[in-house]
């Protein structure tokens, strides 16, 4: 009878347990710096994350799907705290934004040492396809790379063959100098010089002096968010446009630009992988994000759009949330949604997917606020992304 009455117990909990699982939330965690330097371009990817939770109907194996958020600060050690708690003790299934490139890495090596899942929408060092790829990684929008041979390659060819850069002296920065100054001198052009500058920089009084001393036609920026705000800014009142030097600004979203302005930042040409008003398909979207947080969206806040809908259409296609046969699947099937069509995910993790090369418009060319691009040029995704073959991705056999 005690074993009756034991074997009962256990099937009961067993049977509590099961159901509880069943019932557990589905959690996919946005982390970003959604304070400091890069706050302007991270705010709404919570609400970016949400909106592709309720399109793809809330529930992924019998789960609801929760959305978790946080701030890492831009610092790494913050970032890699915060990504051992959601894998370890949350139960956080896939993690998606991550900014900031020096954070992308360090969450990287936890996802890797967890065999957990990264879904890297913000960060820009190539490199995460690169020495740091991972089987249960991906990048998914944009990176150094590709803004090397789009805007680099685009102000090259405009005449522009002598470089003098302002860096933000930490891994994004230091990787799009590197990327960028390789196109510049396979096109016959040279970089004259140089300066880094710590993150979240006030004056950059100092720096731009010494690229005005420099003679370079091109000062490249190789920063973001509000240091590429400001050093444009200042650029400006220095009147270094007056003296017959360019600005490159290297990696520029569309909410620098109406932070700066069209009387500023207008003629600036820049890479971006979406535009609220680039179609139909763009112009509803952002509509309907807009409902929900009244902001013009970058990039970066339709990318973790993006990444979490596939991850979810690839969880369910796999049928289990077992993070290698979810990567299976991620490489597998087509990326089909309103900023990306027939996107494909490579062995080195990269999503290859067409880029935009736009131009700032001129005040008087604007119809509205928010109308500040006129479309240059698409860049098919196999030519702006590193060849496999120039991989050094250890799971590429070249």
């Amino acid at each position: 009878m005690k074993k009756i009455i034991v074997g009962a117990a256990i099937a009961a909990l067993l049977s509590t347990g099961s159901a509880w699982a069943q019932q557990a939330p589905f959690r996919i965690g946005v982390l970003a710096g959604f304070s400091g330097v890069y706050g302007d371009l991270t705010a709404g990817q919570p609400e970016a994350a949400q909106m592709a939770v309720d399109d793809f109907g809330g529930k992924v194996l019998g789960r609801p799907i929760e959305v978790v958020s946080a701030d890492h600060q831009n610092k790494p050690d913050v970032g890699a705290a915060l990504a051992r708690k959601w894998y370890d003790i949350d139960d956080v299934k896939m993690i998606t934004g991550i900014d900031t490139s020096s954070v992308g890495l360090a969450v990287r090596k936890i996802a890797q040492e967890k065999g957990k899942i990264d879904i890297n929408t913000g960060s820009a060092t190539a490199d995460l396809t690169g020495a740091s790829c991972s089987a249960t990684g991906a990048h998914w929008i944009y990176d150094t790379y590709a803004l090397a041979q789009v805007t680099g390659s685009a102000v090259v060819k405009d005449g522009g063959d002598s470089w003098f850069f302002l860096t933000a002296d930490y891994a994004f920065g230091h990787a799009l100098e590197r990327d960028v100054t390789a196109v510049v001198k396979a096109a016959g052009g040279k970089v004259v010089g140089g300066v880094k500058h710590p993150l979240s920089s006030q004056d950059f009084s100092s720096f731009l002096l010494q690229a005005q001393a420099s003679k370079a036609k091109i000062i490249g920026l190789a920063n973001a968010g509000a240091d590429t705000i400001t050093s444009i800014k200042q650029a400006n009142e220095f009147g270094i446009g007056k003296g017959g030097q360019k600005l490159a600004g290297l990696l520029v979203f569309a909410t620098d630009v109406q932070s700066l302005g069209l009387s500023v930042a207008q003629g600036l040409v820049l890479t971006e992988a979406f535009y609220w008003d680039l179609n139909d398909q763009t112009r509803e979207w952002t509509a309907r994000f807009r409902k929900r947080k009244d902001k013009l969206p970058s990039m970066l806040t339709a990318g973790v759009y993006s990444a979490t809908l596939a991850y979810l259409k690839a969880v369910q296609a796999a049928g289990t949330d077992e993070p290698k046969a979810v990567m299976a699947k991620l490489h597998e099937l087509p990326v089909n949604d309103f900023m990306t069509k027939n996107g494909k995910v490579r062995a080195d993790g990269r999503l290859i997917r067409d880029m935009y090369l736009f131009q700032v418009k001129a005040p008087a060319e604007s119809k509205s606020k928010d109308d500040i691009y006129k479309l240059v040029a698409t860049v098919p995704g196999d030519q702006a992304y590193r060849p496999l073959k120039d991989s050094n991705c250890p799971l590429i056999k070249n």
